[in-house]
């Protein structure tokens, strides 16, 4: 590709089985990724649990959560965790965060007040990156409070591991901004992504923050089939089971999914609206695995050449 060519890399978001781990890196995939709840309404993992698992299945790939909620764990706990899982994978891991709320009850487990999610959030980013320089820390902060503690062996990777933002509101991108490593939205369209890039760009220029290395990353639901309309159907499913809502009329602006020339067409407008990262999620509870080998084995390579 020329250097005015967008480009971008791919990832997948994979609650991990040996086989299939070993499948997707002996392709040409960049990154996996793996989320979770505490307490969701809907059977799930837990989010550091899997990542550790995806460490110990992986050799190659970039690993990380999308998302950790990180407001529900102390943060001295995720250091060390990542810090410890970095050094295992030689310098593989990102840390995406989010807020959450949609599950207020794993908020309430957790002790945590849902109103104090965004705050808890905001303090813990920046703790995180000096609890990760290996040097001493005492502080006195509003939420989290230590005295002479320190985290070693400090991650592989010099700055520690990228910190990326996840969400869907301007206040995400405002911490993304202030305190974040890169943006990653979900449940967008296109149209949404090139919004929030301009607006990203826009409160980094206000805020004297260079946005050089920034990451941009998107979160996209994906569903792929011959039959366009099953892919939908699917895809409407899959997310009503997840959020608890219809999603039929809506979805073309929150998923990509239909047939290949659909699916094709929809990746493309988000690698030109300034995607460089595609993390996707195939939107299918009965063909996960079917639907990830065929964007890697037909639909990337077509997204590339129609980049061209």
């Amino acid at each position: 590709m020329t250097a005015e060519t967008p480009d971008f890399s791919v990832g997948f978001v994979c609650y991990p089985s040996r086989a299939f781990v070993q499948t997707l890196e002996a392709r040409p995939v960049d990154s996996l990724w793996v989320g979770g709840h505490v307490a969701s309404a809907n059977p799930s993992p837990e989010a550091m649990v899997q990542l550790a698992r995806l460490a110990a299945l992986t050799s190659r790939v970039r690993i990380g959560t999308s998302i950790l909620l990180l407001p529900l764990y102390p943060p001295a706990i995720v250091a060390k965790q990542i810090a410890d899982l970095d050094q295992a994978t030689g310098g593989r891991v990102t840390l995406g965060v989010g807020v959450g709320g949609e599950y207020p009850q794993e908020f309430r487990a957790c002790q945590i007040p849902l109103s104090e999610r965004g705050a808890r959030t905001d303090e813990a980013i920046p703790l995180l990156r000096r609890l990760w320089s290996g040097e001493v820390q005492t502080l006195d902060g509003r939420y989290y409070a230590m005295d002479q503690v320190r985290i070693q062996p400090k991650p592989v990777q010099v700055h520690g591991p990228p910190i990326i933002v996840a969400g869907r509101k301007q206040r995400a991108m405002q911490r993304a901004v202030a305190l974040g490593d890169g943006w990653m939205p979900y449940l967008y369209s296109a149209r949404r992504y090139a919004e929030s890039v301009q607006t990203i760009q826009r409160l980094a220029e206000e805020a004297g923050r260079d946005l050089t290395g920034f990451e941009w990353l998107a979160f996209v639901f994906v569903n792929v089939h011959d039959d366009g309309d099953t892919a939908k159907e699917e895809t409407a499913a899959f997310l009503g089971a997840t959020y608890s809502q219809d999603f039929h009329s809506m979805l073309a602006h929150i998923a990509v999914a239909g047939t290949a020339d659909e699916v094709v067409a929809g990746l493309v407008g988000f690698v030109r609206a300034g995607a460089t990262h595609l993390v996707f999620t195939p939107a299918t509870r009965t063909r996960a695995d079917a639907v990830a080998l065929r964007i890697v084995d037909e639909i990337v390579p077509r997204v590339r050449s129609a980049l061209r």
